[in-house]
C-alpha cells in the first residue's frame, strides 16, 4: 500500500491518497498565525488504517514548521493532540479547555 499526503492550500485542505485513490482529507484555514483544523474525513473503504493520523501528523508538522498555533476544532484532531502530548504546545494554553485539552 502506497500512501501520499499532499497539501492543497488553494482548496484549503490536505489530502491523502492510497495507491493513487483519494482516501481522505483534512480541511484547514489559516489566518492571524493560527491553523484551524475544522474537519477530517476518511472514506469508509479506507478506515482503520491510520490514515486520519497521517493527515493530522502532516498538518501539525506544517503548523510547527511555519510557526503557527493550532485550533483543533475537529474532535479527531483534538483527540489526536490529547494522545500525543508533545503536540499540545501548538494549542495556546488559554484555548485548550475549549477543545477538552
Amino acid at each position: 500500500m502506497s500512501t501520499d499526503v499532499t497539501d492543497h492550500p488553494d482548496a484549503g485542505r490536505y489530502e491523502i491518497h492510497v495507491d493513487g485513490a483519494l482516501a481522505g482529507f483534512a480541511e484547514r484555514h489559516e489566518g492571524d498565525g493560527v491553523m484551524v483544523l475544522p474537519h477530517t474525513v476518511v472514506d469508509p473503504r479506507f478506515r482503520g488504517q491510520g490514515l486520519a493520523a497521517l493527515l493530522i501528523r502532516r498538518a501539525l508538522d506544517d503548523a510547527r514548521r511555519d510557526g503557527l498555533s493550532v485550533a483543533p476544532a475537529c474532535s479527531y484532531v483534538a483527540s489526536y493532540i490529547a494522545e500525543h502530548p508533545a503536540e499540545l504546545d501548538l494549542v495556546p494554553e488559554a484555548d485548550r479547555p475549549r477543545y477538552g485539552l
